[in-house]
């Protein structure tokens, strides 16, 4: 195992690392904005959007106070690694937890957000989550983690060098944002202009253009948290699918018997166009690069296969659901659930525009150019990120 460089030492995070437990009265306690688990981004320090207290219903969780510099952790399903420093004053539940360092002399409160995003540390608080459903970790958990602390200049010196990668990926994460404009622009525009040719989904059904599945649930049968395993089927959940992207890295995998047991409506393939349907409404992708036969898709999401290529271009009908148009119908319907969710059945009666095939290749041909120039500032970030891992493994490497 070697032996710890001079001056760093073993310490237990409950030992340098406090719960913030300032309670305050919810929309009585005076602040304007709270935090809620979908305002905190996977891999993502900083906080970038919330809601307004006085605006939204707050359940009686909400009474938590966090204050500028002290670090949020969300508790529950903590295989989405959502870790944020906060940069205003808030409240959040009780689930999310507010921590800082118990004595800035020994643990830096700059640091400590970094040693939050360590692998080991996500390791370790996912290996000790309970429950099936709906995952959690308790304070306690995460008190007897251990791991390696360096004296306080080692400290500042690490942490400069790990901020300094953070700002690299924040700049080209703004590029990103300002192509993403420039891409929704192009594909509202090059839909705008097709509005006459607009048809109801079910009217590509019916011509067996496309193929979707049925509504329902898996047959009964969830999968619970012993039930993943290191390989096999994907499992794709909502947060699975990205901005015209599918995480088939580190999403949930099943093993290929119990995924032939679940529903066969619920099995996408490579080219099919991925939409999210329940909670998270309108992120859309087409599945592309998966090894197995299929990939298994919860509730959440649904697939639309087409099954006439000569009719209907895959990426044509993937921009028109990135359409605003689209949006706004399937948003609208979404209005009308107690929680975001539009049925299959609903989206059927949404409208898509559907010109000859020519004037779509024309449209995605127009449109390409821009995505690939988004796709490659999002390539630059992954790279930055894996360097910034890399750093951070580095630079808190222990070992003689």
């Amino acid at each position: 195992m070697g032996e710890l460089k001079p001056g760093w030492k073993m310490v237990k995070f409950g030992d340098v690392v406090r719960r913030v437990n300032d309670k305050v009265p919810g929309k009585e306690s005076g602040l304007g904005r709270y935090i809620a688990g979908q305002h905190m981004d996977t891999d993502d320090l900083r906080l970038r959007r919330w809601g307004e207290i006085n605006d939204d219903y707050l359940g009686p969780a909400f009474h938590m106070r966090f204050r500028p510099g002290q670090v949020l952790y969300g508790s529950r399903r903590t295989y989405l690694r959502k870790v944020a420093v906060a940069d205003f004053e808030g409240i959040c539940a009780n689930t999310t937890f507010v921590v800082e360092s118990k004595n800035p002399a020994v643990l830096l409160p700059e640091l400590l957000p970094f040693i939050m995003t360590a692998d080991a540390f996500h390791a370790h608080s996912v290996r000790e989550s309970k429950g099936s459903v709906n995952p959690y970790v308790n304070f306690s958990d995460l008190a007897w983690y251990e791991f390696a602390l360096p004296p306080l200049e080692e400290q500042r010196r690490i942490s400069r060098a790990l901020q300094a990668s953070s700002a690299t990926t924040e700049a080209l994460r703004e590029v990103l944002s300002s192509a993403r404009v420039l891409v929704q622009a192009a594909i509202d525009e090059a839909m705008d202009r097709r509005a006459g040719d607009a048809v109801p989904v079910s009217s590509l059904v019916r011509q067996e253009v496309l193929q979707r599945p049925q509504d329902g649930n898996h047959g009964g049968m969830h999968p619970k948290a012993r039930d993943y395993t290191p390989s096999g089927i994907a499992f794709l959940m909502a947060c699975d699918v990205g901005d015209d992207s599918v995480d088939l890295v580190s999403c949930k995998r099943i093993s290929r018997q119990l995924a032939d047991s679940l529903r066969s409506d619920f099995r996408a393939e490579n080219g099919d166009v991925l939409l999210t349907h329940k909670g998270t409404l309108g992120a859309c992708a087409i599945l592309r690069g998966l090894d197995e036969p299929y990939a298994m898709l919860t509730p959440q999401v649904t697939y639309y296969r087409v099954l006439d290529q000569e009719r209907l271009l895959p990426d044509f009908l993937l921009y028109a659901f990135k359409s605003s148009r689209y949006r706004q119908q399937l948003e609208a319907h979404g209005r009308q659930s107690t929680r975001a969710y539009v049925s299959i059945s609903a989206q059927q009666g949404l409208e898509v525009p559907f010109p000859p095939v020519q004037a779509q290749q024309e449209v995605v041909d127009s449109i390409v150019g821009i995505v690939q120039s988004t796709n490659a500032t999002m390539s630059r970030i992954r790279q930055n990120r894996a360097l910034h891992a890399k750093v951070l493994s580095s630079e808190l490497q222990v070992l003689r």
